[in-house]
């Protein structure tokens, strides 16, 4: 199941983060680490989601860890920092 959430918030995540993404398969690895990433934030932080529906839960804590996840391994990359630093001149 953790796979299969895990697929479907790296997906969506980077929907939300366009131009960030690895590519589908990329996006699917991020998802399933961010899963793990956001269910160990959830429990670090004492936070509780309660949407309805157990399934529901685990997907959206999982997206916000991949969105995390992903927005730091966007920062990471060299090329995104400059891809980013022309764009702010190129806006002048």
């Amino acid at each position: 199941m953790i796979v299969l959430i895990g697929g479907v918030a790296g997906w969506l995540s980077g929907l939300i983060l366009r131009g960030t993404g690895y590519g589908i398969i990329g996006d699917i690895i991020v998802g399933f680490i961010g899963a793990f990433v956001g269910n160990w934030l959830v429990r670090a932080f004492h936070f509780s989601v309660n949407l309805g529906s157990p399934v529901a839960d685990r997907v959206v804590v999982s997206v916000v860890g991949a969105v995390l996840l992903m927005l730091i391994l966007g920062m990471l990359r060299p090329r995104s920092f400059r891809e980013r630093l022309s764009d702010v001149w190129r806006r002048r």
